[in-house]
């Protein structure tokens, strides 16, 4: 009898059901998992949700006067949030931007204004000023090896005093000050609605930050040093130069933020933007930034930036006191960092 040998088929490949069930998502974890790919998600939804709840409690907050308000106020602090960004990529925070800003406007308004000094050279002295402050910043972080929390909290009294200092305590009105310091107030209509050349520049500024990040070696040194500064060091980055860097690229975005705000208010005052420091870190914080570095998005930012403006406007609007308005904010703070915490959870 012939036998005949047939080959025995592989056997079918049975499902791995322990990594079926190590990979199952609960629609929390996928939520998680979205907000961890794309930090700009979450801010994007509060914003519409709270456009649309001050819309309904009341009607005035869609008027073309209220909505060219809302855009003057997100101009400065938009542009300062940018600033605040670079520096919390790095996982650094920098208490001194809204003194530095107030500095540096103080210096403008008062060369052009009371030195005779030529409106160019004050808004170029004025930016090296802005400059020279984000660089001691960046001295005493990376030479002294200070925390940036102790370095820019220890800065934001020796910025304030200097402008009281230099200012004698006085403001300088906008009818003393030449045109082209405070033409970033100056408005063109879009849609009924006035918006300043001031919110211009801000997204300009928006749109050269986002193209530096995301498309430069240096940009993506600043994301590498603020995940982990030794494993960058070790793959050959300069970190201390990258730091000092950062800083000082936030003095120039500040001073361009001292200009807009001359121009919002048509005056330069050494008390303006008390508020400043707490709204800039509130809006990079919303705006997907982890204070722990390394992750954000520069847009994000700018939506953080809107939703600190809208938030305040339509408190406001609602008839709450300015302290409610402040008391808000810093619940959106918590909010904004415990969430933040939660992302960073997410499971790989």
């Amino acid at each position: 009898m012939s036998h005949q040998t047939t080959e025995a088929s592989p056997p079918a490949a049975q499902p791995d059901l322990a990594v079926e069930f190590l990979d199952r998502r609960t629609p929390v974890d996928r939520a998680r998992q979205a907000l961890h790919k794309y930090p700009a998600l979450s801010p994007g939804i509060v914003i519409i949700l709270a456009i649309i709840v001050f819309g309904l409690l009341n009607p005035r907050f869609f008027y073309a006067n209220n909505l060219s308000l809302v855009s003057q106020q997100v101009a400065v602090v938009g542009t300062l949030a940018i600033a605040q960004t670079l520096v919390i990529l790095t996982a650094g925070i920098d208490l001194s931007v809204g003194a530095i800003m107030v500095l540096a406007s103080m210096v403008m308004a008062q060369l052009a204004s009371h030195n005779g000094v030529p409106a160019p050279i004050a808004l170029l002295l004025g930016l090296v000023v802005a400059l020279a402050a984000g660089a001691l910043n960046g001295i005493l972080v990376t030479r002294l090896k200070l925390p940036p929390f102790i370095v820019t909290l220890g800065t934001l009294s020796i910025f304030i005093a200097l402008t009281l200092l230099y200012s004698n305590s006085a403001s300088v009105t906008g009818q003393d000050i030449p045109g082209l310091i405070t033409g970033t107030g100056n408005t063109f209509k879009i849609g009924g609605v006035n918006f300043t050349y001031g919110v211009v520049m801000m997204l300009l500024l928006y749109i050269v930050m986002a193209f530096i990040l995301n498309s430069t070696a240096w940009g993506r040194h600043v994301y590498t040093v603020g995940d982990d500064k030794e494993a960058a060091r070790l793959s050959g980055i300069r970190v201390n130069r990258v730091l000092m860097s950062v800083y000082v690229a936030a003095g120039a975005i500040i001073a361009v933020g001292s200009w807009i705000q001359i121009g919002r208010a048509d005056a330069a005052s050494p008390n303006a933007g008390t508020d400043i420091n707490l709204d800039t870190i509130t809006a990079v914080v919303i705006g997907g930034t982890s204070l722990f570095g390394g992750r954000g998005n520069i847009w994000g930012s700018l939506l953080g930036a809107l939703i600190v403006g809208v938030f305040r406007n339509g408190l406001a609007l609602a008839g709450l006191d300015v302290l409610y308005q402040t008391l808000a904010v810093g619940v959106l703070i918590i909010v904004a960092v415990s969430v933040d915490q939660w992302i960073r959870k997410v499971r790989k």
